[in-house]
């Protein structure tokens, strides 16, 4: 099933897309990837989601991503004695340790840590930031706050402390038996909420030992301050800006989202655009002129990926908001700013024999006209150094291992392949002319570049780059 765009689509499930003739209808409509969002979701019922896209991958012959994404640490207020207050501004209001029932006045904040970290002069922003405070004194267990936009409070409500560097993991208990389910279910991707520094992911890495890539949501403001070494580490990245808007002023979202892009593009790590893309889609079989805009920005930017949240997980038309944002995806992908954008953003190669061979491999091939990329990879950094440089030809690559091909379906422009390994060169010139042939990247008479490692099946060693002449006999079965 071959895609007409390079954007990949990441499609969240819940209660509107549980049923699996809705997953299949997501995935022929365009989705590439499925978000497994485990705040709402149970051990028992995130196996039944990665079953059902197992077999919906057997039964369309393409691998599919999953990404299972984690609530991360919650911060939460605690309860009132008679139900909502309505704080005022300009008034005083306290945090405190005490667990009784609060007023007024006062709440209890069950989070000692903190209290460690606060200081004055700290801003402090409550359900959603609906509710704005900020920080008059910090002692015994107290922090005395200055109402500044005031509002309704009422029990549970999130707290947010886009100033102050918590000293807690970003794995809640929660959090880590969610992660050992979904890598005991072999799913692809993880998500990490709220990482505040590169040490939140390395601790995720101890536990994922390669058998999931990591990715990290950037929605805090100390996340965007370390983003060069948090990307050093993690695998991905994915621009969480329902709560970035939230922890930041939200004119600066935007400029952060095409830095992100940028950045990400630059290491040659995937990154994924979410929250409120086609939010009008939850009710609307239409979305509005601004939400298609949005989604084209962060096309016309190159991300990787663009993802639904509540627009397939909840809403009344999930199939729909998948094929409006495929639409989107080719249309913007024809015009012709689209690549002169890709060729402006494109960065020097880095000093390694796999960047070079990659930018070789993408000038050579839009040079000649050539008519596809192919890769072999066995780890996928082949097909992740190809894609950075966004050639114009299509990018199929060839990997033996199906987890691989898994983690790639949310790369740019990949298109992937499970096979298996090739015997020797001549070989594997051969199969991926008939693969690409088969997939119908490529025609008789055409030819293509095949870029892979030698010897063969050594992750890392992208060493080759071979111009091949498709013949006839490439129609043959393989």
């Amino acid at each position: 099933m071959r895609r007409l765009r390079r954007t990949k689509i990441v499609a969240t499930l819940g209660p509107s897309s549980s049923e699996r003739s809705v997953i299949a209808a997501l995935f022929r409509a365009g989705a590439d990837v499925f978000r497994i969002n485990m705040s709402h979701t149970s051990h028992e019922r995130m196996r039944e989601l990665v079953s059902t896209i197992r077999s919906i991958e057997d039964e369309c012959e393409r691998p599919i991503g999953i990404l299972v994404d984690l609530q991360g640490p919650k911060l939460r207020v605690g309860q009132f004695e008679s139900g909502p207050v309505a704080l005022s501004k300009g008034a005083t209001f306290t945090l405190d340790l005490d667990k009784s029932p609060g007023n007024i006045s006062r709440v209890h904040l069950p989070h000692p840590e903190i209290f460690e970290a606060i200081e004055p002069g700290h801003t402090l922003l409550l359900d959603d930031g609906k509710v704005r405070l900020t920080a008059t004194e910090v002692a015994d267990g107290k922090i005395v706050t200055r109402v500044e936009v005031g509002g309704n409070l009422s029990d549970r409500k999130g707290v947010s402390l886009p100033d102050t560097t918590i000293p807690f993991s970003a794995l809640a208990p929660k959090d880590r038996s969610d992660l050992e389910a979904a890598l005991d279910t072999g799913i692809d991707w993880v998500a990490l909420s709220f990482i505040q520094r590169p040490e939140d992911i390395a601790e995720a890495k101890k536990i994922t030992r390669g058998r999931a890539h990591v990715m990290a949501k950037i929605e805090k403001p100390q996340a965007v301050t370390r983003l060069d070494e948090i990307l050093d580490v993690a695998d991905a990245l994915m621009v969480a800006r329902g709560d970035l808007g939230v922890e930041m002023p939200l004119e600066r979202v935007p400029g952060i989202q095409k830095f992100m892009t940028r950045s990400g593009r630059r290491a040659g790590k995937p990154v994924v655009v979410a929250t409120q893309m086609l939010e009008s889609m939850i009710n609307s079989p239409v979305p509005t002129r601004a939400e298609v805009s949005d989604v084209a920005t962060a096309i016309f930017e190159g991300a990787d990926a663009v993802m639904l949240s509540a627009e397939s997980a909840a809403g009344k038309y999930p199939v729909e908001a998948v094929a409006t944002m495929n639409r989107i995806a080719e249309e913007v992908e024809k015009d012709a700013l689209h690549q002169q954008i890709m060729q402006a953003q494109r960065a020097d190669p880095e000093a390694t024999g796999a960047d070079a061979i990659a930018a070789a491999a993408r000038q050579i091939a839009e040079t000649l006209e050539l008519s596809a990329l192919i890769c072999w990879t066995s780890s996928g950094s082949t097909a992740l150094r190809v894609a950075r440089e966004r050639p114009g030809p299509p990018i199929v690559a060839i990997s033996p291992n199906v987890s691989t091909a898994r983690r790639l379906s949310l790369v740019w422009g990949v298109h992937c392949v499970v096979a298996d390994d090739a015997h020797d060169q001549d070989d594997m010139v051969d199969r991926a002319c008939r693969l690409a042939f088969k997939d119908g990247f490529t025609r008789a008479g055409q030819r293509v570049i095949v870029v892979a490692g030698v010897p063969l099946g050594t992750p890392g060693a992208t060493n080759m780059l071979r111009i091949a002449f498709v013949g006839a006999e490439a129609g043959r079965e393989l």
